[in-house]
């Protein structure tokens, strides 16, 4: 019998000697699928994060791996974003964006002040409000949209970020889309996608972001010993991602925060050895090491939220 090679425990321990420049996002996605093919989701964005040459790209893999991981219908190899930020937020009370049926079809309307790689994508996950619920609350659901259809238009977002500038951001316009109704996800718009994506992709994100360290790792000869915890690591988000639970329970959020909080004390811990890798590469992970922290209060309410209601 012979021995099971999981690629992905290979990739880590074993990353490339050297990886290949992308110019976009598009251009290392392109590139980043046919090594990816055949992969679980969480798998996916760590093998990506392997291969990339800064953060942003390892971002680029985790965000695409979770929204995969969210909408497993999404076509094969296809670029998504999710467009769900609106100018007051995006909490559900926020979202003023419309999907309302007409005809067998799903009629979108509105605008999006913030969506990540909207420009680079082929499909739109919207969230938008199909009136209001039981309570008088914001029925939400999502709809699958394509990036190029009639009455889509994008504008970049006036919002400056000094990180990863390689991760773009769109001001997207809904004007009378048009889509069928077998384009919207199933399941409650927050509940079942909103609410729990903010889970999922931390997870991804992190996994890619760790996997690219183990990449530069590998590449500049680094301590065993760190490399060894990053690999672990990297696997300790694998089975949270694996997990039945699909990081909807409170026992899930305590579990993913100490990931994250490992995550950060590892990325902490590089620091001292960045001076053993190349000065352009160095200096693309101190600009964009921030892209960790996003949405830090966020994820510490999330947390202190997942302890109240366990009572422990």
């Amino acid at each position: 019998m012979g021995i099971y090679k999981d690629r992905l425990v290979d990739a880590l321990v074993r990353p490339p000697a050297a990886v290949a420049a992308a110019g976009t996002a598009r251009e290392y996605w392109e590139a980043h699928r046919a090594r990816a093919e055949g992969l679980a989701p969480i798998d996916a964005a760590a093998v990506g994060g392997v291969y990339a040459d800064r953060l942003g790209w390892a971002f680029v893999a985790g965000y695409g791996a979770a929204l995969r991981a969210l909408d497993p219908a999404l076509p094969a190899g296809a670029v998504a974003a999710l467009c769900a930020t609106e100018i007051r937020g995006v909490h559900p009370r926020d979202i003023e964006t419309t999907a309302r049926r007409e005809g067998g079809e799903w009629v979108v309307d509105g605008v999006k002040v913030f969506a990540t790689l909207a420009d680079q994508a082929d499909v739109l996950l919207v969230v938008a409000s199909a009136g209001a619920g039981e309570g008088g609350r914001n029925r939400l659901v999502v709809v699958r949209v394509p990036a190029r259809a009639p009455g889509v238009t994008l504008e970049p977002s006036p919002r400056e970020i000094p990180f990863a500038p390689e991760i773009s951001h769109q001001v997207v316009r809904f004007q009378g889309v048009r889509v069928p109704e077998s384009a919207a996800l199933p399941g409650d718009g927050y509940e079942d996608a909103l609410k729990p994506f903010r889970s999922v992709e931390d997870a991804h994100v992190f996994a890619a972001g760790l996997s690219y360290l183990c990449g530069v790792a590998g590449r500049f000869d680094w301590p065993k010993p760190f490399r060894e915890r990053t690999v672990a690591a990297v696997l300790g988000f694998r089975a949270l991602a694996a997990s039945p639970s699909r990081l909807r329970t409170p026992e899930s959020h305590v579990a993913l925060g100490g990931a994250l909080a490992l995550g950060r004390e590892l990325a902490d811990a590089s620091e001292a050895l960045w001076d053993q890798a190349e000065p352009a590469e160095r200096e693309r992970w101190r600009r964009d090491r921030p892209l960790l922290e996003v949405a830090g209060r966020a994820r510490a309410a999330r947390l202190e939220a997942a302890w109240r209601a366990l009572r422990v």
